[in-house]
């Protein structure tokens, strides 16, 4: 098997291992005793600190160890607008923030504050302009990732800092993505990561806070960290986490240039070797390892199955692939092709022969799942609606099926003439206009249905 998904979780370093494998036999005792064990372990936290502080770019002092990267986000965001209540309960968030920003966010909305959310372009990237635009008298922070989780795109989180220095609003970074890689530019206020995205362990988070900036931390006190993360500190995961990040960080130069090569490599020949795919993302700005694209006509979870079953571990953001059943955030605030989706994360020390045999496995999974799907069944009709129109009723099909029923008549209308496709399926709302962009047809719009939606396409060639 070759695992393609250190976005999602990172395989323990070496490094890593060694630290805590040390650790378990050093750092088991109480840092806030004053006996020699207490003494041994305050020494391995310190000197954790002072490396995590190092590699983030803080005072040691600012930085907390937190149970999770999600635990750093969500004290972070609370602590932040709990502090600068007075100035207002306006928070900012961009469109392809992660879940855990997302869910804070909403979380803060119910509670009566007002949440913006700022869109993003077809590369999934901010304008720091139109990021600029919705700062407010009244807000009181502002969220922005440094790298997306799904696509890699690389935020910009210097120009979006000193705009929110200028309105004078703290700038909160979920560095999840990219702090393995490097430090995160610019003038932030407040930066969040979780180890196991480099490599360390599960279960060890960071927040760190400049010094100045108005926080309130909630929920009951604690001396613990600053009481900014309740209960006894985790020494061996943390002692192997900052081990970990020193480690990868050390690496980083040489693997980034040589794993940007390969993903070069895969972004360029997977529209050679499949046909209908759509490579989404910035090409340049992006972290050196992830790639994602997307497969016309194929089922993410059938793909990723199939994927699987060759010895490929990827991951997908299909709406197919999640139980939810509605598409990838990401992909919709970007607005690409959501079926059929593939992100391959490369892990440090990626050997180039497993990047070739994947190269060569995917056009023959795609096709099987193509061939799986070509033919589902008693699938639904086009029936003609008044001239030069066809409707396609895909009522209670799943993605992509509309898409493929869309794609078998739409050269049974005139050149002018439309189609309306029948769907109740959530990605339909995505992936249909996607398709129109991909295949140059035009995409009227979405009408009301009696159940779903009518989604309007006219043929341009």
């Amino acid at each position: 098997m070759v695992y393609f998904d250190v976005a999602s979780s990172a395989p323990l370093h070496p490094v890593a291992r060694q630290a805590l494998q040390a650790s378990l036999d050093e750092g088991w005792a109480d840092p806030a005793r004053l006996y020699r064990e207490g003494r041994r372990a305050r020494m391995l936290l310190d000197a954790s600190r002072e490396a995590a502080a190092e590699a983030v770019g803080c005072r040691p002092d600012e930085l907390t160890f937190t149970p999770s990267g999600t635990h750093a986000v969500h004290s972070g965001i609370a602590g932040a607008l709990a502090g600068r209540r007075r100035a207002g309960r306006h928070l900012v968030v961009s469109a392809v923030e992660h879940s855990s920003v997302l869910h804070a966010a909403a979380a803060h909305e119910a509670g009566g504050g007002t949440v913006t959310e700022v869109a993003v372009e077809r590369s999934g990237a901010v304008a720091p302009e139109a990021y600029a635009a919705v700062l407010r008298g009244d807000t009181a922070l502002a969220c922005l990732q440094s790298a997306n989780h799904e696509v890699g795109v690389v935020q910009p989180v210097a120009e979006v800092a000193e705009a929110c220095r200028t309105a004078g609003v703290p700038l909160l970074v979920d560095a999840a993505q990219s702090l393995g890689w490097e430090a995160v530019a610019g003038d932030w206020s407040l930066l969040a990561a979780s180890a196991h995205k480099w490599g360390g362990p599960a279960g060890v988070g960071l927040l760190a806070v400049r010094k100045g900036v108005r926080f309130a931390s909630q929920g009951p006190a604690d001396e613990r960290e600053s009481g900014r993360a309740a209960g006894f500190e985790n020494i061996p995961g943390i002692v192997a986490a900052a081990a970990s990040l020193r480690a990868v960080r050390a690496e980083a130069a040489r693997e980034a240039a040589r794993l940007r090569e390969l993903v070069d490599r895969i972004r360029a020949r997977v529209p050679q070797l499949v046909p209908d795919v759509e490579v989404v993302g910035d090409p340049v700005r992006r972290l050196p390892h992830l790639v994602t694209f997307s497969c016309l006509y194929v089922e993410g979870e059938t793909l990723l199955h199939e994927l699987d079953r060759a010895g490929f571990s990827v991951s997908s953001g299909s709406s197919c692939t999640s139980s939810t059943l509605t598409p990838s955030h990401v992909l919709r605030a970007m607005g690409v092709l959501s079926e059929g989706n593939v992100r391959v994360s490369l892990p440090m020390g990626a050997a180039e022969a497993d990047v070739e045999r994947f190269l060569e496995v995917l056009p023959g999974v795609v096709a099987g799942v193509r061939e799986q799907l070509g033919a589902p069944g008693p699938g639904p009709l086009a029936t003609p609606e008044g001239a030069g129109t066809l409707v396609v009723d895909a009522l209670g099909r799943r993605c992509p099926i509309p898409v493929i029923e869309l794609a078998k008549v739409i050269g049974d209308v005139p050149v002018g003439g439309t189609v309306r496709v029948l769907a109740d399926d959530e990605a339909a709302r995505l992936d249909i206009p996607a398709w129109c962009e991909m295949r140059g047809q035009e995409y009227v719009g979405e009408e009301p249905a009696d159940r779903g939606a009518a989604y309007v396409v006219r043929r341009l060639s």
